[in-house]
């Protein structure tokens, strides 16, 4: 199982971003998947995830302003983020794993390589 990032960069207050997710080795209506991110001397947090099913949770820090999504047909998912601020800054991840672990990043099995995004 591989996960491979894009779609990170540098942006102004206000601005959007879209990060991908493309998945190999499995297939993305199978597994749960979540994003994450992490700034310099903070804790990993889980913002936003997707069940099999479809059904989606996210952190109140993005709540409203980042969308999950999948394309099964391109065995990718998706992170689209609006409103950015400058407290989004951190590299940003994408995760899956069989079981259900919701946006806790402890028990995911299968992690991106990781991805900037910088908001100025």
């Amino acid at each position: 199982v591989q996960l491979v990032e894009s779609g990170g960069g540098a942006v102004q207050a206000g601005g959007s971003l879209r990060l991908s997710c493309v998945a190999s080795g499995y297939t993305v209506s199978t597994y749960c998947i979540s994003w994450f991110r992490q700034a310099p001397g903070k804790e990993r947090e889980g913002i936003a995830f997707m069940y099999r099913d479809g059904i989606t949770s996210y952190a109140d820090s993005v709540k409203g302003r980042f969308t999950i999504s999948k394309d099964t047909a391109k065995n990718t998912a998706y992170l689209q983020m609006n409103s950015l601020k400058p407290e989004d800054t951190a590299m940003y991840y994408c995760a899956a794993d069989e079981l259900n672990h919701g946006l806790a990043w402890r028990g995911y099995t299968y992690w991106s390589q990781g991805t900037q995004v910088t908001v100025s």
